[in-house]
């Protein structure tokens, strides 16, 4: 009987230490093999990992599961036919390609400044979805609207006007991976409709369909202006 009960005593002490030694070993890598991932946000290095505390929970602004649709309808998985829809390692992917000097690749937020101001992906740049959209005809309201367009073709996504000056040479455009809220929110997969329509090279756009709030859902690193 003695030797039975310090057997369970030794084998409770056991549990009692190896257990709690465990949980405090234990960290939360984004994979297996990767534990952080630097890149560079307004000229500045930060460093993507995931949250430790386990009893983190989503913003409230990412709690909604009704928000009414139309706007706010969920998103296709292929937005258009030859735009790879991406997920979390493969953005992370194109981050530290750009974070090494690759010049060509371009995370663009597409949501307005008011969310952006709540916290955004490191390394992206807000591009706000109207900046680009255009009517159902196919044509701006106002010549200004048409104007930042263009400027916006030009100075940062690498494209230019054909020698002609009636249309548009993409071959030293960039490649684009945009991102909005989340897949109940269209303002990315507009755009890439909007660029598509104009000639943009499906295989230079990136969508990442699962935005914001996929990315949050994970722990990831996010950064406020």
């Amino acid at each position: 009987m003695r030797q039975r009960a310090a057997s369970k005593t030794l084998f409770a002490l056991v549990l009692g230490v190896a257990m709690p030694m465990a949980a405090v070993a234990t960290d939360n890598k984004i994979t297996p093999d990767i534990e952080s991932v630097e890149v560079m946000h307004n000229g500045k290095p930060v460093t993507i990992q995931r949250g430790h505390d386990r009893d983190a929970t989503l913003p409230e602004i990412f709690q909604k599961t009704d928000r009414g649709c139309p706007p706010f309808c969920v998103q296709p998985m292929e937005v258009v036919a030859g735009v790879e829809t991406v997920g979390e390692l493969e953005l992370l992917g194109y981050l530290k390609r750009m974070a090494e000097g690759e010049s060509d690749l371009m995370i663009i937020d597409s949501r307005t400044p008011d969310w952006v101001m709540r916290g955004t992906i490191p390394g992206a740049v807000n591009i706000p979805w109207n900046k680009i959209n255009r009517d159902s005809a196919g044509t701006f309201e106002t010549p200004s609207e048409a104007d930042s367009f263009h400027h916006i073709l030009e100075d940062e996504f690498g494209v230019d006007r054909t020698a002609d000056g009636q249309g548009w040479d993409f071959s030293q455009a960039k490649t684009l991976i945009l991102f909005c809220n989340g897949i109940w929110c269209g303002q990315s997969s507009i755009n890439i409709h909007t660029l598509v329509g104009i000639g943009y090279p499906v295989h230079k756009l990136k969508w990442y369909r699962g935005g914001m709030q996929d990315w949050v859902s994970v722990g990831l690193t996010v950064v406020k202006p």
